[in-house]
């Protein structure tokens, strides 16, 4: 039992009893993490999954398989109920056989060169998601933007009915996979205008490792054709073209573009025994590309969240709150699921004590984000105390954007997304490499422990950690962040300012 002058004080300050841990809140965490930590079938789940199920996109049969796999999982695991809830993304889309060859002349430098052969290679890429098809094209001239600057395409000229050649860095930080993001919106853009054919992106990956981005916001058909070039292939090119050779492509990109679709998020529900109105949730996204089979992105994190229920309900203990665990659907086709859920709940937000969501492999969990929340930063410190023991001791204001908590913060409500330690998870993100063998298990089990303790813990304080804060409280904290540039940089910024975005004014 709680002791009576923590009760009583619990009565009179609130806000102090928060910021507060009572005595048996550390046994509560030890006996959480002590729980998660046990054999459980996370393996076998992730297994079924990846191998079974294969890669998740939005519209197609693996993806309800997903689904019904999400559903079965839960229950197995001891939710007191499980249900689903459709959302539709406003196109269906698939990549049909995408073919690129290219050919250059050795004679463009010195004319008399006749001797050397006309030069040919099959080029291997894919088209980028959600981008519109191109009918099959001959001799197509290719040109080099370089980074894309606009200084680049300035150098470049004329690229009217040409496919623009975009180089990028190898990626190797967290940096460089946001800046591959961030970067691509502006070339698209001055592609359009320039009036290209086509765009080919240079992969950010070596060894001919092929991967599947979007640049679609909102699951909408993107302005111009792209295609992600395997990085050897696309250096070679660019290698030609500065040696003086024209470089001419054929080029056919036959994807497969349908009308609105339908898909569902999945959610699971511990009943709080004090405050069942009000809840936390602890989520992770289901679907994933489908080069490869979703293990680190985001196959792991799922199977972490059915953990972390098991986990809780083998501890024996009963939250204040009401506990919701979420696979989220259309994460890849711009956080599709999480902001329909956001939307379609936002009458009960007000009662919504906290998002926590992890999103990056298996890489040791350093820490969290809590959105700009300054208020809440000392007692989600407290919270994460007991997650020492894993290395995990950081609680940064920082706004994050890319994962299933962004549409909750700009909803008012305290969210915290996991920060981890790259690992292995960058070459193989969105990759053909991403399965199961790469998953990192002995760490996995201990980020269900983190995600089943603190998650808990936030749905059995005595008070919410925070309150929902205002449009004005969230617009000043992405200033306060120094987060306006990453809203820009991402095209999130008008649709913040006009209401599109987030919480209403």
């Amino acid at each position: 039992m709680r002791k009576l002058k923590s009760l009583l004080l619990c009565l009179t300050l609130s806000a102090i009893c928060v910021a507060a841990t009572p005595t048996n809140d550390t046994d509560d965490s030890a006996r959480i993490i002590q729980a998660a930590l046990q054999p459980s079938p996370i393996e076998s789940n992730l297994r079924r999954l990846t191998d079974e199920v294969g890669g998740r996109v939005p519209g197609t049969p693996a993806m309800q398989r997903a689904v019904d796999w999400g559903v079965q999982m839960f229950k197995d695991a001891g939710a007191d109920s499980v249900h689903t809830e459709e959302f539709t993304i406003p196109n269906s889309w698939s990549e049909g056989s995408t073919e690129m060859t290219v050919s250059a002349t050795g004679t463009a430098l010195d004319p008399k060169l006749t001797h050397i052969p006309k030069v040919e290679f099959r080029v291997r890429c894919v088209s980028i998601a959600w981008a519109p098809a191109l009918a099959s094209v001959k001799h197509l001239p290719v040109v080099d933007v370089g980074s894309g600057s606009a200084a680049d395409f300035a150098k470049a000229g004329d690229i009217a009915g040409k496919i623009i050649l975009v180089h990028s860095v190898v990626l190797k930080t967290w940096e460089d996979l946001f800046a591959e993001y961030s970067n691509a919106p502006p070339v698209i853009t001055a592609a359009v205008k320039g009036k290209a054919r086509a765009v080919a992106f240079m992969a950010t990956r070596e060894h001919d490792i092929l991967y599947r981005h979007t640049n679609s916001n909102e699951g909408e058909i993107d302005r111009i054709p792209q295609v992600l070039v395997a990085r050897e292939d696309a250096e070679r090119i660019a290698r030609l073209l500065a040696s003086g050779h024209p470089v001419w492509a054929d080029l056919s990109i036959p994807n497969q573009i349908g009308g609105a679709i339908k898909t569902a998020n999945v959610i699971a529900e511990i009943k709080g025994s004090e405050k069942p109105d009000e809840f936390v949730i602890l989520g992770a996204h289901l679907d994933s590309w489908e080069l490869g089979t979703g293990a680190l992105d985001n196959g792991c994190n799922a199977a972490l969240v059915v953990d972390a229920l098991r986990a809780i309900k083998a501890s024996g203990l009963k939250p204040r709150r009401s506990m919701r665990f979420i696979l989220f659907s259309g994460e890849e086709e711009g956080l599709l699921g999480s902001r329909a859920y956001s939307r379609a709940h936002r009458p009960e937000l007000d009662r919504a004590a906290g998002v926590i969501v992890w999103d990056s492999g298996t890489g040791k969990t350093t820490g969290f984000a809590d959105g700009g929340r300054k208020d809440v930063l000392d007692a989600a410190k407290r919270l994460i105390a007991p997650l020492k023991e894993f290395g995990l001791t950081e609680m940064k204001t920082d706004m994050e954007w890319g994962t299933d908590h962004f549409d909750f913060m700009l909803e008012g409500v305290p969210t915290f997304v996991a920060d981890q330690d790259e690992a292995n998870y960058l070459e193989n993100y969105h990759a053909v490499s991403d399965t199961y063998d790469k998953v990192d298990f002995a760490q996995l089990k201990k980020h269900v422990a983190e995600a089943a303790e603190f998650s808990f813990a936030l749905a059995n304080l005595p008070e919410k950690i925070g309150p929902r804060f205002t449009h004005a409280q969230i617009d000043q904290a992405i200033r306060d962040t120094n987060s306006v540039e990453m809203f820009k940089a991402n095209g999130l910024w008008d649709a913040w300012q006009d209401g599109h975005l987030g919480r209403e004014k």
